[in-house]
Formats: C-alpha cells, structure tokens, sequence
C-alpha cells in the first residue's frame, strides 16, 4: 500500500452495509492517506468525534454530494470558494444509502455541497452504476483533492492501486456463458 500526505483533510461518511464488501474502496483509500478519518454508522448527530473534528475546521468544510445547491468543484470561476476547503466529507454507500446518511445529518445541508464535473469515467468496473459521474468512494476522493489541490499528480499512484484492485478483483467474478446448448448426459 503506499502513503500519501493529502492536504486537504477527508472525513468519510460510510454506512454499515459496505464495511465488510469484499469490493469496498474505503480501505484502500484510508489507508493511503495521511489525513483520511472514516466513520460508519447512518445518523451522526451525535458522534462527538465527528462534530469535534469538523469543528476543527469550522467554514473550511466542504460536503462532496451532488445535492441541488452542489456547485461543479473545477478550477475556474470557482477557484476561489475551493481555497478555503480545508477539510472534504464524502458518503460511502450506494446511491440510495448515501441519500439516507444526507437526510439523516442535517449538519451536511449547512455546509457547502460540491460535485464533480462529468468528465470522469468510473473504473470501477466490478461495480456498475448507471448514474452520470457514478464513481468509487477512491476516485471521487482522488479526482477532489486533485482538483482541490491544484492538480498534481500526488494521487496518480493510488488510481493505479485502485485498478490493479480491480483486474485482481475481476479473476473472481465467474464469466457469463450460453450454456443453452449443453447436453445433460444420461446417467
């Protein structure tokens, strides 16, 4: 696994279901960031930590969501608003589950939503989603602190982990086959 010193800090936000997915991108994404806290659960209200930390960095924080209010996080009129980020809090789950963990925290509606343009394709291919600019917890995470941190190529590294991941997650998936036309034998 390799080691990043990210800038900007990143707390996710991971519902229960995806601790134990074999598939899960969490793992690798925390553990190849200095500056990455994950916290499981649906209503976090009350998670002391959580509110101490984002406390922390009190108007820095920003949510990654693509709520109605969600600006495009790019650099370009926007550059502005996405120096004062300091700290990036993402939901891991699927569509509706991150959904649930939104409605639930009324504390991310106050703080700045942002999206990611539609020029990234998922490589995620063990996972399919049909949504537009559906993408892993890593890419998005990777592709946000790219953008947030000027562009370099500090996580490069880590989106090539991701789809080594990948192809060796994919010997495991049995192929589809017509098996239409095989014969049972008579026993």
């Amino acid at each position: 696994m390799i080691s990043i010193k990210n800038e900007i800090e990143i707390i996710i936000l991971q519902h229960p279901s995806e601790v134990k997915q074999s598939k899960a991108t969490v793992p690798l994404l925390a553990g190849s960031l200095a500056k990455c806290h994950v916290f499981t659960g649906e209503n976090f209200d009350t998670n002391e930590s959580l509110q101490q930390l984002i406390a922390k960095y009190s108007n820095s924080v920003a949510l990654l969501y693509p709520s109605e209010f969600a600006q495009v996080l790019a650099n370009n009129e926007n550059s502005s608003c996405l120096k004062g980020i300091r700290c990036l809090i993402l939901l891991d789950g699927t569509w509706k589950k991150a959904y649930r963990i939104y409605q639930l925290n009324t504390f991310l509606h106050q703080m700045p939503h942002w999206v990611l343009p539609d020029i990234y394709k998922g490589k995620y291919q063990i996972r399919k989603t049909t949504k537009l600019g559906g993408l892993s917890t890593l890419e998005a995470c990777c592709y946000a602190l790219t953008t947030l941190e000027n562009g370099n190529e500090r996580y490069k590294p880590l989106l090539d982990n991701f789809v080594a991941f990948n192809l060796f997650q994919q010997r495991f998936v049995p192929t589809t086959s017509n098996n239409s036309s095989m014969e049972i034998p008579n026993e």
